[in-house]
């Protein structure tokens, strides 16, 4: 798997958060920055990307430091890498790509704040009993002038009816993509989605995300690795 990274300084990086469905954590301060990475496959080439996507380069130490989720419903996008890259990185120039026909129609690249890659894990399942069918709903939001602060806050306090457990996780935009937030919403499997999504059907809510979000797109996804 390649690596994208980019040089920021660490005052750029804002807040991310990592909570449990009805009892929403505080805000932390976040700590690393990450890639996100959105690649719609060329046509008959997704499994080939997703087999590019995840070699490792023996030469990065973190290179296995990334999770890989795959379109199920939503935007127009086959797979989502998010790729952790430490507390700073620098950007270098590609080999030349393999000679043939592409594999990706297109990809975008942004780098956003979060949190430690211990605490990406923990929040996201990727440590321990990895066991199950966990379901991912990815979403990216671009917040109305003005309003970055009151959606970010909207964000952080995720309000749900449902009884189920919902891990969550907010990265803020540092460099790249048209949008200010990526929310990834982990659920122990499509039962719980289904609950949740019976549960927290329309509601004040709602509304109050129309208030502050300008723009934002919703996902379902599974895990590949």
């Amino acid at each position: 798997m390649k690596t994208f990274n980019f040089m920021v300084a660490a005052a750029m990086c804002a807040c991310a958060t990592a909570s449990q469905a009805q009892t929403p954590a505080p805000a932390q301060a976040a700590t690393d920055l990450y890639h996100v990475m959105f690649v719609k496959a060329a046509p008959g080439q997704a499994a080939a990307v997703a087999k590019n996507l995840q070699e490792q380069d023996t030469k990065n130490p973190m290179a296995a430091h990334f999770l890989l989720l795959r379109h199920q419903e939503g935007a127009d996008w086959d797979y989502c890498l998010i790729q952790h890259l430490g507390t700073k990185a620098s950007v270098e120039i590609p080999p030349a790509p393999a000679p043939g026909a592409p594999t990706m129609a297109w990809h975008d690249d942004t780098f956003v704040s979060g949190p430690s890659w211990g605490e990406f894990q923990r929040v996201m399942g990727l440590a321990g009993d990895q066991s199950g069918q966990p379901v991912f709903v990815v979403a990216v939001q671009r917040a109305v002038p003005g309003h970055r602060e009151q959606l970010s806050q909207l964000l952080n306090q995720r309000a749900t009816a449902s009884k189920v457990t919902v891990s969550s996780l907010v990265m803020t935009h540092v460099e790249g993509g048209p949008w200010q937030f990526l929310t990834i919403d982990r659920y122990n499997s499509w039962q719980d989605l289904g609950t949740d999504r019976a549960a927290s059907t329309g509601g004040q809510g709602w509304f109050d995300s129309r208030q502050h979000s300008a723009y934002h797109t919703d996902t379902i996804t599974d895990r590949v690795r």
